[in-house]
């Protein structure tokens, strides 16, 4: 493809009825479903992304996206959810004090309350990506939400881990970029400010650690997220017009919920940012899951393999794991080449759990 590829755009998508529907949560942030009709089909699929990104990771024009494969494979109604992390809203611009907690239980519930409204009873299978998937997993395992025919979760759910760079940043990130620094958001697009402010500076101090490209942004979401040159993904996996559009992808990140990550590093586990914690592994939850992670996750490295082990020894064999050899964090669904690599064992397992 080439050419500028238009922002927030729908081109990925063809001959397919594309409608929204919108919804609040309890604590009155307007959120969003996007609805990909072809057919009535009674296994309907919900997508959702991860912290900074939004419906477009499941769109993209540049390559075979997600919901064009699933439409075209037997799953012809398709939603992708865009929560309060989701950069299409100005949620993350703004200095808050939002957590995990609150996506897992105000956004889930209420999305899943708005998606039953039109669907029914049909049968519903979620695949979810980074702090989504997290945060959906604390919903399914903490009883926010039931009645899910499956699951499949990149990179991460029940076990966060990181490298140790990353564990550093978690640790004094925050603190130093709020007080030292006064920047409540990191945000990719931190190279098109103006010389001599914060941001540009910023953006510069972070580029002189990272030779492996010339987009300031790539280096940029490589410092938010992981440990790695690049980190969320190898530049060999996407198409040139992705690296250079990343910044339209991954939106500006509010820091705080850096903190609620680092102390579920800490504990080893999923755990609420504040309140009593509860033991979710203890859950008997039916649902199968498809553990998805690149042997190359420089984000979340092994996070889905050591829950994958810890769940099946409490139920061997009800769920699966795929490590998917020279992938990364987020090249699972925005990689060139994941309609061939990727893509056939989601809806595999899709169908299998469709009875």
């Amino acid at each position: 493809m080439t050419g500028r590829i238009p922002r927030f755009t729908l081109e990925g998508v063809t001959d397919t009825d594309v409608s929204e529907r919108l919804f609040a949560t309890e604590d009155g942030l307007g959120l969003s479903l996007t609805r990909f009709h072809r057919a009535d089909c009674d296994d309907v699929v919900l997508l959702i992304h991860g912290l900074t990104l939004s419906r477009d990771m499941f769109i993209m024009p540049e390559h075979t996206n997600l919901v064009s494969y699933l439409l075209d494979h037997g799953f012809t109604d398709v939603w992708a959810l865009d929560f309060r992390m989701s950069n299409r809203f100005p949620y993350d611009t703004e200095t808050h004090r939002f957590t995990l907690d609150d996506v897992a239980n105000l956004d889930h519930p209420a999305a899943l309350r708005a998606l039953r409204e039109v669907v029914g009873d049909r049968r519903i299978h979620v695949i979810a990506h980074c702090l989504g998937s997290v945060t959906f997993m604390m919903s399914l395992f903490g009883g926010q939400v039931d009645q899910i025919t499956s699951v499949v979760s990149n990179s991460v759910s029940l076990h966060p881990r990181v490298p140790g760079w990353a564990r550093w940043k978690l640790r004094f990130g925050p603190g130093l970029a709020e007080y030292g620094l006064g920047m409540p958001v990191l945000d990719p697009r931190f190279g098109d400010a103006p010389w001599f402010t914060r941001r540009k500076l910023f953006q510069r101090g972070v580029s002189l650690f990272h030779r492996e490209c010339g987009n300031s942004a790539c280096h940029l979401l490589s410092f938010m997220w992981g440990s790695g040159k690049p980190a969320m993904f190898g530049h060999d996996q996407v198409e040139e017009a992705t690296h250079q559009r990343m910044a339209d992808l991954c939106g500006a990140c509010g820091v705080h919920y850096y903190r609620h990550v680092h102390k579920m590093i800490e504990a080893g586990h999923v755990v609420p940012f504040s309140g009593e914690e509860t033991d979710l592994m203890s859950a008997d939850v039916e649902t199968p899951i498809l553990f998805l992670t690149g042997s190359e996750n420089h984000v979340f490295t092994d996070s889905n393999i050591v829950t994958h082990a810890a769940l099946d020894q409490a139920h061997p064999g009800r769920h699966e794991l795929q490590v998917l050899p020279g992938y990364g964090h987020v090249d699972p669904f925005i990689g060139k080449n994941a309609h061939r690599d990727v893509f056939p064992q989601i809806v595999d397992f899709l169908k299998k759990k469709a009875v």
